[in-house]
């Protein structure tokens, strides 16, 4: 351990973190201490985290659905929010299952799946590199593949008609609604796992139009989407030829459209 770098007290730690705006600044010193090798480890990660970077990126990891996600700097974190996706997905699930996470980022959602659900063939995909080196690294733990392309395009032909559940997180803020979310998402996550289009469904209807080519009969396509995009959300399932439901969880804020083949 270098001794050439003095020692932050947590004090000190939580003083600059709540100053710097951190609502929840003891929880983030004690795994800022936790996380740490040395002091001057230690040190850079708290100006890091001052200087406005998520504390998921700090940290390489995410807490979700129990599981510590890896995340790296340039990925969108995965929200508590999201859980309900994920518990929705795996009841839909079932050993032996094939399951496909688009716009997959971290790979946290098929992750999740993946543990709650036995022996599972997992692929994901990812247009954005950093999120497709990511995903590979968690993945890697349930023999799970990733691709780099534009949602459907990299996948395996063979897949086509034989997806058990298709998972997909995309980006679903609509466009002028971007310079509203916090400075750690709209500076530090790429724009392409946030920006949506004017209604923020543009890639959930690109998804839509293509699932039936992709599910197997009575499979399902998952989407989370906002409280206030049901409507819509359903309608455009319903005009890709799926049989629609809406799933809510008050408690963690999420909505999810279920589309049925």
């Amino acid at each position: 351990m270098s001794t050439s770098t003095p020692a932050l007290s947590r004090t000190a730690i939580v003083r600059r973190l709540r100053a710097a705006g951190c609502v929840f600044a003891e929880d983030e010193a004690h795994l800022l201490i936790d996380s740490a090798k040395t002091p001057a480890a230690l040190l850079a990660m708290v100006e890091r985290r001052v200087a406005g970077l998520p504390l998921e990126h700090v940290l390489g990891w995410a807490d979700f659905c129990g599981l510590r996600v890896i995340v790296e700097p340039g990925v969108f974190v995965p929200r508590r929010r999201t859980e309900l996706l994920v518990r929705r997905a795996a009841a839909l699930a079932g050993p032996g299952s094939t399951i496909v996470d688009l716009g997959c980022g971290s790979g946290a959602v098929g992750v999740a799946v993946a543990a709650l659900v036995d022996d599972v063939a997992l692929y994901a995909v990812d247009i954005e590199p950093a999120a497709v080196r990511c995903a590979r690294r968690n993945l890697a733990t349930f023999g799970g593949r990733v691709y780099a392309g534009d949602l459907y395009a990299p996948l395996p032909i063979r897949l086509r008609g034989g997806v058990d559940v298709l998972v997909a997180n995309v980006p679903y803020v609509p466009t002028k609604a971007v310079d509203l979310l916090p400075p750690e998402a709209r500076i530090h996550e790429p724009l392409v796992a946030l920006d949506g289009g004017p209604d923020g469904l543009d890639v959930l209807r690109r998804v839509a139009a293509a699932a039936r080519d992709w599910l197997a009969p009575g499979r399902h396509l998952l989407l989370e989407i906002g409280a206030d995009q049901a409507d819509a959300a359903a309608d455009a399932l319903a005009t890709a030829g799926l049989s629609p439901a809406v799933a809510s969880d008050d408690d963690l804020d999420a909505t999810v459209v279920i589309g049925r083949r």
